[in-house]
């Protein structure tokens, strides 16, 4: 009896192991199930992610390396600006300093005394040609003044202010000029014709000595409105024609009318 009752227990014991060990076989199938068939719902979604946030990420960094090249664009066209910032006032300053040495070399100019003025206007046209400069009256400059630049006459004070006066250029068609050459024997009318053109003479005689290259300059005759010695133009042309008693002369002038920064006014009157 005991012994059945022993077999019996063993049997349930051993059926009921069987039910355990077939429970968790199954519940871990399931559960692995489970696992991959969440990993195979949710392994799209996370290659999407993935996918999405690889271009993102690389786009968050890309505009965090342009913005570190606009910020080095910038500091190097700042960098470029004050290098030609610096170039072009030592250009300038250059330019002014030979201005200022070409509007010395003058010596007769230079030896009657002078004023050098910077020029703040200029007004050409093609029958007018005069430039304003900022030195005027206070400044000893008085109408009649002859005024140099570039180792030769530009023209005359016209009319003066306080502090700035007016010009007439030798280009201007009011403007005349008494000149002479070689030893000074014949004396001559210098005449503008306007800006960009030669300046006119009145009828040179053949018997006198001109050549290309002749220096024309102020004849300091008695009344005149220059004085002696100032460098006026000179000859680029010189044609006789047959049977003309007269050169055909054209003149240009010795200054740079049409490149003119500093001036020098020469202190000097016809009454003097």
């Amino acid at each position: 009896m005991a012994s059945d009752r022993s077999r019996r227990r063993l049997f349930f014991t051993g059926v009921l192991g069987t039910l355990i060990i077939v429970t968790l076989y199954v519940t871990g199938g399931v559960v692995a199930g489970a696992k991959s068939a969440a990993r195979a719902v949710v392994s799209p979604f996370a290659w999407a992610a993935d996918f999405v946030a690889r271009p993102v990420g690389h786009m968050v960094a890309g505009m965090v390396n342009y913005s570190d090249v606009q910020a080095q664009n910038k500091q190097l066209r700042y960098l470029l600006g004050q290098a030609t910032l610096r170039a072009d006032e030592n250009a300038s300053a250059a330019q002014r300093l030979r201005q200022l040495s070409q509007a010395l070399h003058v010596p007769v100019a230079s030896s009657l005394g002078t004023v050098i003025a910077q020029v703040t206007a200029i007004s050409p046209t093609n029958f007018s040609a005069t430039v304003t400069i900022d030195k005027g009256q206070d400044e000893g400059v008085m109408s009649g003044m002859p005024v140099v630049a570039d180792g030769g006459l530009v023209g005359r004070i016209i009319a003066t202010s306080a502090h700035s006066s007016l010009v007439r250029l030798l280009s201007d068609t009011g403007s005349v000029v008494g000149a002479t050459f070689g030893n000074g024997a014949t004396s001559v009318l210098v005449s503008g014709e306007g800006i960009n053109n030669p300046l006119s003479v009145t009828q040179i005689p053949v018997t006198a000595g001109l050549a290309v290259g002749s220096l024309l300059s102020t004849n300091g005759l008695q009344g005149g409105l220059f004085p002696p010695g100032l460098p006026v133009g000179r000859v680029t042309k010189l044609l006789i024609n047959p049977g003309a008693s007269s050169y055909s002369v054209t003149l240009s002038p010795t200054a740079n009318l049409n490149n003119l920064a500093y001036l020098d006014v020469v202190l000097w009157e016809p009454s003097t």
